[in-house]
C-alpha cells in the first residue's frame, strides 16, 4: 500500500528538529525507519509531516565520558555491535544488538530508534533496564536526563513529549563483567516471546553483582530485582542459579497471546534466566 502523502523535513541540528516539531504538532519522527515505515506502508500512521533525523551528525557515535559510555541516539546497530569501547565496558548491548532483526535492520534501524518505539518485545529495552542506562532528552526548555526504569512508561510509550527527542544514551561501564542476552522466538528474525538480559560480577568463583532485565514480560521491561538479591554471595554453580532464577517471574504481568499465555511466559523467563546468568558468569 502506498503510504498517506506528507510533508518531508531532513534538518541538519538538534535545535531545527526541536522547531519543527514544536510548528507541526502532527509530525513524526524518522530514525531509522524500521517500525514507522512499515506502519506508514499499511497506513497504521498517517502524519502530516515527516521530521528525518538522518542529517543530525551529532546523534552518531559511541564516546567515552568517564565513568560511563555515551551513544548517540541515531548510531545504526551496526555500529554499535562492533564498536570496541561497548564491547569492553558494556558487552551485553553489543551481544543483544547482534540479535535486533538481520543484518539490513541492524545497518538501518539505530540504536535510539528501537528504544523510543517502547515495543515490549524489543531487544534493547530489557538491557538498558538492566544496565541502569539514562536517557537525555532535548526539548524546548533545554535537556534532562530521565533513568531507564522511569522512561518506559507503557506499550509504545515512553517519557518523551511530543517535542521533545532523545538524543543520546548513557551507560555506566561493566568493564570486566561477564554478560548474555538470551531469547525465545519462534521464527528467525521474529520478535521475542521472551528474553532476558544478564550481567554478572564475579568476585573468585562467587557472583558478587547482578543485573536481569526482563524483556516481553509485561508492558515495560522489568528488573528482575528478587533474581537479581538472591544471586548475589552465592557461587556461580547450575544449583545456585537455578534457585535463583525460580524467582524471575516475581512482580511480572506477561499477556496472553497468539505465542503463549502468560503461565508459558512464565516458565520461559525463569529457563532463560538460568541460562542467561549462566553464561554471564561463565564469560566473567
Amino acid at each position: 500500500m502506498i503510504p498517506a502523502a506528507f510533508e518531508y523535513y531532513g534538518p541538519e541540528t538538534v535545535d531545527e528538529a526541536l522547531a519543527l516539531l514544536r510548528e507541526h504538532s502532527d509530525a513524526k519522527v524518522l530514525a531509522g525507519g524500521q517500525s514507522l515505515m512499515p506502519a506508514l506502508r499499511l497506513r497504521l500512521a498517517a502524519p502530516e509531516s515527516i521530521v528525518d533525523l538522518g542529517k543530525i551528525g551529532e546523534l552518531r557515535g559511541v564516546r567515552d565520558d568517564g565513568d560511563a559510555l555515551v551513544i548517540g541516539a541515531m548510531t545504526p546497530h551496526s555500529v554499535v555491535q562492533h564498536d570496541p569501547l561497548v564491547r569492553e565496558h558494556a558487552r551485553l548491548i553489543s551481544l543483544a544488538t547482534a540479535t535486533v532483526g538481520d543484518p539490513q535492520i541492524r545497518h538501518r534501524g539505530t540504536f535510539g530508534g528501537s528504544l523510543a518505539h517502547a515495543d515490549p518485545a524489543a531487544d534493547l529495552p530489557a538491557v538498558a533496564v538492566a544496565l541502569d542506562a539514562s536517557f537525555v532528552i532535548a526539548g524546548a526548555d533545554g535537556r534532562r536526563t530521565v533513568p531507564a526504569a522511569d522512561f518506559f512508561q507503557g506499550v509504545f510509550s515512553t517519557a518523551l513529549a511530543e517535542d521533545e527527542l532523545l538524543i543520546e544514551v548513557r551507560v555506566p561501564k561493566y568493564t570486566g563483567w561477564g554478560a548474555h542476552y538470551e531469547k525465545f522466538n519462534r521464527v528467525a528474525q521474529g520478535w521475542s516471546i521472551v528474553s532476558v538480559a544478564a550481567a554478572v560480577r564475579l568476585d573468585g568463583d562467587t557472583i558478587a553483582e547482578a543485573r536481569v532485565g526482563l524483556g516481553n514480560m509485561g508492558a515495560t521491561p522489568v528488573r528482575a530485582t528478587a533474581v537479581e538479591q538472591a544471586l548475589v554471595g552465592q557461587p556461580a554453580t547450575a544449583d545456585a542459579v537455578r534457585a535463583a532464577a525460580a524467582r524471575a517471574a516475581d512482580g511480572t504481568s506477561p499477556v496472553s497471546d497468539a505465542d503463549g499465555d502468560a503461565d508459558y511466559r512464565r516458565h520461559l523467563a525463569t529457563v532463560l534466566t538460568r541460562r542467561a546468568v549462566l553464561a554471564a558468569a561463565g564469560t566473567a
